[in-house]
């Protein structure tokens, strides 16, 4: 059996690694040829294209980039229909796997989508293409279940994928570094969001000389690039590859919106969620999003536990005000109590085995299958 899976950014690349694991595990001469990162590859997938190459975000920057991004459509398509794969998983990454999935559709070509795109947020209209191109939806958190309802569809819960990365009951040291506490600052995984996040991270950092600051560097970013941040503050520490642990031995966290609020929230680190876009794709996006909050805590909890800091709220006062809320014992504690709420309604583990035991099933391995999300 051949698959074929795609994901354009960190995040994927972390859940797509788990997935083709639990895929080894239950079919070992399974072949795997994907699109994703240095995770995936050393879960055993064949890499082709590396997400650094693929991480365009925002209307402005995907509208600049539209050349690569056409070309990169172009050798997808070529090396899909040269590979022949049994089935074409595509994890998250809405923009260019929704395309892909109209595409394979037409080619005869099953398509198994792994972490729904965030519909629910924005681009509603979406929802009908996914209805008529994708075979089997799996969604990874409890309310889109009844999103997808609504619009006709039965999609397959298998909960989140987190839960097996992140165990619950583990003790973590939470101890000083050199006599000082860090603050754990995480600016994403994307040129354009760290140049424009990590700045204002990093204005506040004389305004807490007791605690260190310590910022989890992308794995796709190259050392140049956080060269001047951290020329420009001496006492800085970068850190590659272990943003787990460094969440670990934080005190709390300054965190781009994203897959790390939820990841920061299962470790149990009190966080501030930060974001910012280029003004004309946030003022596009202003209009059209349609939930009350932009982390997946507050989403899944429906209730505003974190503080957000959004565009022009994300300066350096409201980032020291707020930074200096959590780390005070009796905000932390209420805090962590949410995490543990949090953590029960994504229920049990084993998510990555569920996706995996339904992708090898899905008409390939036990005959049959077939039937669009719709039903």
């Amino acid at each position: 059996m051949k698959l074929y899976i795609i994901a354009g950014e960190a995040s994927g690349d972390l859940h797509g690694s788990n997935l083709i694991r639990a895929l080894k595990r239950q079919h070992p001469n399974l072949e795997c040829r994907v699109w994703g990162g240095d995770l995936m590859q050393a879960a055993g997938g064949h890499l082709v294209k590396h997400y650094r190459d693929l991480a365009f975000m925002g209307f402005l920057e995907v509208a600049r980039n539209l050349p690569t991004i056409l070309r990169n459509f172009r050798f997808c398509k070529k090396d899909i229909l040269e590979y022949r794969p049994d089935a074409l998983v595509l994890i998250d990454y809405p923009g260019f796997n929704l395309r892909m999935a109209k595409w394979a559709k037409k080619q005869g070509i099953r398509v198994i989508y792994y972490i729904s795109p965030q519909l629910w947020a924005w681009h509603t209209s979406r929802v009908h293409t996914i209805k008529r191109c994708v075979d089997k939806m799996l969604v990874i958190l409890p309310f889109e279940v009844d999103f997808y309802k609504k619009y006709g569809m039965t999609v397959e819960y298998i909960g989140h994928p987190l839960l097996d990365v992140i165990p619950a009951g583990t003790a973590f040291d939470r101890s000083e570094n050199n006599g000082k506490k860090i603050i754990a600052l995480l600016p994403g995984s994307r040129k354009q969001e760290v140049g424009r996040i990590l700045p204002v991270m990093l204005s506040v950092v004389d305004k807490f000389p007791d605690f260190e600051f310590v910022i989890a560097g992308a794995t796709a970013l190259p050392d140049e690039f956080y060269r001047p941040f951290l020329s420009s503050h001496p006492t800085l520490r970068l850190v590659r590859g272990d943003t787990y642990n460094l969440l670990r031995s934080a005190t709390a966290a300054l965190v781009k919106s994203g897959t790390s609020t939820l990841e920061t929230a299962l470790i149990g680190t009190p966080q501030v969620v930060c974001y910012a876009g280029s003004p004309l794709s946030f003022a596009i996006a202003k209009r059209v999003v349609r939930v009350p909050y932009i982390s997946l805590v507050n989403l899944i909890l429906d209730r505003p536990l974190v503080r957000e800091l959004i565009q022009d709220e994300l300066h350096t006062e409201a980032l020291k005000n707020a930074l200096s809320e959590i780390l005070r014992p009796e905000n932390a504690k209420a805090l962590r109590a949410g995490y543990a709420e949090l953590r029960h309604k994504l229920g049990d583990g084993g998510a990555s085995e569920r996706a995996a035991k339904t992708v090898l099933s899905f008409g390939f391995l036990v005959g049959g299958g077939g039937g669009g999300v719709g039903g």
